[in-house]
């Protein structure tokens, strides 16, 4: 699905969900509901059991310590939907097995209940994300904004909490999964939206419920079990040699010290190399030449100009120097691409509705398995049908419930943060609707989900609306939670109802698994994001955790509320420059997308979201990303089957061990158990030095 390895969740990481081939939509058209003919669906109550609640919220509290640490590293999160479906099976196949062979089972394990278990788990570990915990909420702390120069006021500065994290999360969360629902059979069943990351993911559950597909799952498992044993056990072995900053296989200087400098270097994360694995090639490339491009010719470059372009006096965080060409020539590449995808997106949308409208085969199949128009379909789409339209969610609960939880919404967001007024949220739910439908709808198409577009959006207008004496910073921030969170939600409640719809899963089930699903990651978020924000510093650039897209976002606030006022000298052009090349490199690529099909060079270019990510940051992650795809093509080219089979699981291993390794390690933190070790590179020159001074 999404976060993610699809560009559906977190498009802030550009990610691309393989696609599924016609061969293989063929296979699914002619087998599969033909090999679960026999197997009885069972109804929509029994589809949400204890057991599956119990392993949602075990896998939901592990997946939120994963995406938490990733936004907190780098912010590029991979898609964990395949490990989140195999889990599930695994734990269950593994009680109700147990229970079988005692005599006590009472219902069989179903792929309706694995669907519930994936869908509850990734809505969880998605408001790991949406929540903003490392972007938008982040960005409101004393720290960041100290970081920022300007602005640092109290109307602009909120220390967090978790009390009200939760309470925020709960206000804004839950709205948007009722303003799409009224639209699931024009989108599902009319227009027929692919919605690629949930077809796939309904693919892999109903692959783990066959016979071979079960026997495959067990191996897959195997293997995962394995790398997160190796991944774990290597991190806490790291873990000896870090016992002061600076120290350990992280501060490896790979390539030498003057390029450690730049930061280039290979930081031995297993996280990374797991990420590198899942994510296509052309991903990992972008990052890497984003990194070149920074940090070999710009930065050096700029740093240069210290004295002239920005005073040399000023501390390296100020936004006011060479940090705010780093922050602000990212944000700028961010939005180009932001507004190329809107406006492609909105395009694409229109144009899609015009020609649904005038199709005349562009129809709802009957639940009795009659066409509406006639038409020819087999045995599989009736059937899904028939299920699909079983359980009804009345589009008066949906539209009253949007409503209710507005309101709610309107009356409580304003005392959690004064300096939005309830205006400002009345008139962010009139329009999220819109918005909500032609993400959800352009997610059909593509795959690609925008919230964090329209919430970068969000930041720039209602921070401008309120002003920088009034706590715009703050407002805008708020207002980007408040929009994300309506705009992702429905977009990834849609792509469950494909899966369910290609499970027989019911749209009841589906729906209610994604609230309890929300509902725990709106607890489990903030509580697993305090776990480290007390552990860590985070925030800190050159720190373990430098939660990069917090202070991003809040120098997208500044830019609303401050204007071009609060660039440095000659940033300006530079962040105009690099807007324009955010949304040419775009263009470009679908222009040769469409009528350069011989070579296939569009396949070349770079994403422009994805080299700003080390304008900020630097090339280490990149390059473990890339040692990752090394690892994976060099698999593929050995035996392309076993890698095809394997490597997602591997690759989850890998990230699943390193990154809770993270717990332990915080533990012994906060309980003053420091590193025996400290390993450390030094010039000869600096190391004469530190012996004459001893």
């Amino acid at each position: 699905m999404d976060m993610e390895s699809s560009r559906n969740q977190h498009e802030e990481q550009g990610w691309e969900t393989p696609a599924i081939d016609d061969d293989h939509q063929s296979a699914d058209k002619l087998l599969v509901e033909s090999a679960f003919k026999s197997t009885p669906v069972p109804p929509w109550t029994q589809q949400i059991t204890l057991r599956a609640m119990v392993t949602s919220l075990i896998l939901s509290l592990v997946f939120n310590f994963i995406v938490c640490k990733l936004n907190l590293t780098t912010g590029v999160i991979p898609s964990l939907n395949v490990a989140a479906g195999l889990l599930g099976f695994a734990v269950i196949k593994a009680w109700t097995t147990t229970l079988a062979k005692a005599g006590l089972l009472k219902q069989p394990f179903t792929r309706q209940e694995n669907t519930v278990i994936q869908t509850c788990v990734v809505a969880s570990s998605g408001i790991a994300f949406s929540s903003g915990t490392a972007s938008y909420l982040l960005g409101m702390s004393p720290y960041v904004a100290s970081q920022g120069g300007s602005g640092n006021m109290p109307e602009n500065v909120k220390k967090l909490s978790v009390g009200w994290m939760i309470g925020f999360l709960f206000v804004v969360s839950f709205v948007g999964l009722f303003s799409i629902v009224p639209l699931r059979k024009i989108m599902i069943l009319k227009y027929k939206l692919t919605y690629p990351s949930g077809t796939a993911t309904a693919y892999l559950i109903n692959s783990f419920h066959t016979p071979k597909g079960a026997k495959l799952a067990k191996k897959q498992v195997l293997v995962l079990f394995k790398s997160f044993v190796f991944s774990f056990a290597f991190a806490f072995f790291q873990w000896f040699y870090t016992g002061l900053d600076g120290c350990g296989f992280s501060s490896f200087p790979t390539f030498g010290l003057q390029a450690y400098k730049q930061k280039f270097y290979f930081d031995f994360s297993s996280t990374y190399v797991g990420v590198g694995m899942i994510c296509p090639y052309m991903v990992n490339v972008s990052l890497l030449v984003g990194a070149i491009i920074s940090w070999v010719f710009m930065w050096p470059m700029i740093e240069k100009k210290k004295g002239d372009w920005y005073s040399a006096d000023l501390p390296s965080s100020s936004l006011h120097g060479l940090q705010g060409y780093k922050v602000f020539i990212a944000i700028a590449m961010m939005l180009g691409d932001g507004l190329y995808h809107v406006v492609f997106m909105l395009v694409k949308t229109i144009l899609s509705l015009i020609a649904n409208s005038r199709r005349k085969d562009s129809s709802i199949v009957d639940p009795n398995g009659a066409d509406l128009d006639s038409q020819v379909v087999d045995y599989d789409e009736v059937r899904r049908s028939e299920f699909f339209l079983k359980d009804q969610i009345p589009n008066k609960v949906a539209i009253a419930g949007y409503v209710a939880l507005a309101i709610v919404s309107i009356i409580a967001a304003p005392f959690i943060f004064h300096q939005l007024k309830w205006y400002h949220i009345l008139v962010a739910y009139i329009i999220a609707p819109v918005l909500a439908f032609c993400n959800a709808y352009g997610c059909g198409l593509t795959d690609w989900s925008l919230a964090s577009n329209y919430g970068k959006l969000a930041i720039i207008i209602f921070s401008s609306w309120v002003g920088l004496e009034h706590g715009g910073v703050i407002a805008g921030l708020a207002s980007c939670g408040v929009m994300m969170s309506i705009v992702s939600t429905a977009s990834d409640l849609m792509q469950d109802f494909k899966t369910g719809y290609l499970t027989l899963s019911s749209p009841r089930s589906m729906f209610f698994s994604q609230v309890i699903g929300t509902a725990m990651g709106c607890v489990l978020t903030p509580l697993v994001f305090w776990f480290f924000y007390k552990s860590y510093n985070i925030g800190d650039p050159d720190g373990t955790y430098p939660a990069p897209y917090g202070l991003l976002y809040r120098g997208i606030a500044l830019l609303g509320v401050e204007g071009i006022s609060s660039l440095p000298k000659n940033c300006l052009n530079l962040v105009i420059t690099f807007f324009l090349i955010g949304f040419v490199i775009n263009l470009l690529q679908e222009l040769l997308r469409r009528y350069e099909t011989r070579f296939g060079i569009y396949r070349f270019i770079p994403s422009p979201m994805c080299m700003a990510i080390p304008f900020y940051l630097g090339g280490y992650f990149a390059i473990d990303m890339c040692v990752g795809s090394l690892i994976l093509f060099m698999w593929e080219r050995s035996n392309k089957k076993k890698a095809t089979d394997f490597a997602p699981a591997v690759a989850s291993g890998l990230i699943c061990g390193d990154s809770l390794w993270s717990v332990p390690a915080a533990i012994l933190a906060l309980v003053n158990v420091n590193p025996p070790l400290c390993m450390k590179f030094f010039t000869v020159a600096q190391l004469n030095d530190l012996l004459k001074g001893s």
